[in-house]
């Protein structure tokens, strides 16, 4: 080793900075407005899965063909394929919490609508699947807005794909526990407890969304043109 040019001794090298930790998948459930807002849509999910479950038994006991059984699911689906593109450019157009709101009244008004049919008697194979053509358009409008506000619940960067993360364990989780409840509401209380669990549901996530603020600079943000933020 060449002493330095000075005499002096050499500086000993300094060890590597160790790498940064990657955050926990579980620190976004630290930030509050984020995790009221998860909580809120993990109830949300398992109604909407409990209420898949109540369709299906009611046009079941209504000796509907099972090609009405299959369809229900089929009615939930069909609008995610024609309105995601629409949707996602209204969640760049539009304010996205009023966006989230008007979905969750949608679909709130059909869950409530179809309990309050079907406790009357007066619910059909043919209403269910409509009422749930209409709950799955609320999905379809809420689905893309809420992908794209996961950036302003956590302000953290690093965040974000733990936020993403956890959105598919929400599902998952709903996926879960929800159709096995649904089971056990049917045979306790009925359908119409079950649509009124669903309807019930989407208050708790208005309720949520209620207490949300969004930031200044993101309720200033200038708006696009449909056919531009559509072709994205």
């Amino acid at each position: 080793m060449t002493p330095p040019a000075n005499g002096g001794t050499a500086a000993p090298a300094q060890p590597p900075a160790p790498p940064s930790r990657p955050a926990s998948y579980w620190a976004p459930l630290s930030v509050p407005v984020f995790r009221t807002l998860w909580l809120a849509q993990f109830v949300s999910n398992i109604g909407s899965w409990m209420q898949t479950v109540g369709a299906q038994w009611l046009i079941t006991e209504q000796r509907g063909s099972p090609g009405l059984i299959a369809l229900v699911q089929t009615a939930a689906s069909l609008p995610v394929l024609l309105l995601g593109i629409p949707a996602g450019a209204l969640a760049d157009i539009v304010d996205r919490r009023k966006l989230l709101f008007t979905a969750q009244l949608v679909m709130l008004t059909a869950a409530a609508l179809r309990a309050a049919l079907t406790a009357l008697g007066q619910m059909n194979s043919y209403g269910v699947l409509v009422l749930t053509f209409f709950l799955g358009c609320g999905t379809a409008l809420m689905n893309p807005a809420w992908q794209a506000i996961q950036p302003e619940l956590v302000a953290r960067r690093d965040l974000i794909p733990a936020a993403a993360a956890l959105g598919g364990v929400n599902m998952n989780m709903a996926r879960a526990i929800g159709p096995a409840l649904g089971g056990l509401v049917v045979a306790l209380a009925g359908t119409a407890a079950v649509f009124a669990v669903n309807a019930a549901s989407f208050l708790v996530t208005l309720a949520a969304l209620a207490t949300w603020h969004r930031s200044a600079r993101a309720d200033t943000m200038a708006a696009e043109r449909m056919i531009p933020a559509g072709s994205r």
